[in-house]
């Protein structure tokens, strides 16, 4: 009798032994993966030229590519298996092969571009050159230069709105809005916005753009339809990321010096609220329906989320040092926080709110983008 008490013991101790495998490999596993399918991550580090490439099924570093100086401004391709991003230092887009996980192109677009973005159906990157006052077109599938134009000086980026119809290019030191045809690179208009433009976000139906300005800390409401600037918002401070809710209703403006977040009404182009998050609320990220937004803090090294229906702030999770740009992915299961600082990159359940695990990758990350094929 004791000896089978004791076989049963082991046996029980076994299957929880397995349940927990089981609810663990649940965790880390996205919900909508299936076993042919692969998530990664792709971390631009600035401090060495190189991507890390990181596996988010086996939560680990699997690769690091050497892309050149200054990496920043890491997109995935919507439609193709490419990630895109600009060498500042080298002056040109490069591509990576996501299947093959190498550079398959570097494309010269002039001098210190930051940043580069995509149009809906994945065909063309558009980047613009701050260096050279230049706005430059690429055939993805070909990787050839399709089209430039020049800017005013000092072009930030590039923008594509959601219509695919426009790109969008604020000019830092002329302190305009440059509105070109996404087909032509031909310029439709030019708009004096706020001083030193320089993010922009846009509404779902392209009607209006919002543009940060840095050197008067307020934000520009462009109306695209007519090319008109429509208002100054002035802000508390600073604005750092622009967030707009999916449905266009509210765009969200993390002002680091007044340690929150002010939240513009769309509808009215007006300022409707300001909440107080931390120290210097810096990046953020939100899910799909916006029930939450995820708002980093690089001084006190935490991403906070917040569920906004309610304006309700939930327990701050920590993460590394001096956390910056964040995403989620696909499903909206991880959340994913560059620590520049700390050369790292934490990943967090959004289920349960907690820290998965911290992954390391190359020194000072800054730019992160998600692909899934």
């Amino acid at each position: 009798m004791f000896r089978r008490l004791n076989y049963r013991l082991v046996f029980t101790a076994l299957l929880i032994v397995a349940s927990a495998g089981v609810e663990i490999a649940r965790e880390y596993r996205p919900s909508f993966l299936r076993p042919d399918l692969h998530l990664y991550a792709y971390v631009g580090n600035s401090g060495d030229g190189t991507v890390s490439v990181i596996d988010l099924i086996r939560m680990g570093k699997i690769a690091t590519i050497a892309v050149g100086g200054q990496p920043s401004g890491l997109r995935a391709n919507p439609v193709l298996k490419q990630i895109w991003g600009v060498s500042t230092e080298g002056g040109y887009a490069f591509l990576i092969d996501a299947t093959a996980g190498h550079v398959e192109a570097r494309i010269p677009v002039g001098l210190s571009p930051f940043a580069v973005d995509f149009s809906p159906d994945g065909n063309r990157a558009y980047v613009a050159a701050s260096g050279s006052a230049q706005l430059v077109a690429i055939d993805c599938r070909s990787t050839q230069v399709v089209g430039r134009a020049r800017t005013g000086r000092r072009p930030w980026l590039a923008r594509v709105t959601p219509d695919g119809k426009q790109v969008l290019v604020p000019n830092r030191e002329d302190s305009t809005l440059e509105i070109f045809d996404a087909s032509t690179l031909a310029l439709r208009a030019t708009i004096s916005v706020a001083s030193h433009p320089e993010q922009i976000t846009v509404l779902p139906d392209s009607s209006i753009a919002y543009v940060s300005a840095m050197g008067s800390n307020e934000i520009s409401a462009v109306d695209l339809r007519r090319n008109v600037l429509i208002a100054n918002l002035q802000l508390s401070g600073t604005p750092s990321a622009l967030l707009m809710k999916p449905d266009g209703g509210e765009l969200y403006v993390n002002v680091p010096s007044s340690h929150g977040l002010e939240i513009v009404d769309t509808w009215r182009t007006e300022i409707s609220e300001s909440m107080v998050l931390g120290s210097a609320p810096t990046g953020g990220t939100m899910l799909g329906d916006a029930a939450l937004v995820y708002v980093t803090d690089s001084s006190t090294n935490t991403v906070t989320p917040i569920e906004m229906a309610t304006r309700h702030l939930l327990p701050p999770i920590l993460t590394g040092r001096n956390p910056g740009s964040c995403t989620l992915d696909p499903s909206g299961d991880l959340l994913l926080v560059a620590n520049e600082d700390s050369a790292d990159l934490a990943v967090i359940r959004v289920r349960t709110q907690s820290l998965i695990t911290m992954i390391p990758v190359g020194t000072r990350p800054r730019s992160i983008a998600v692909k899934l094929f």
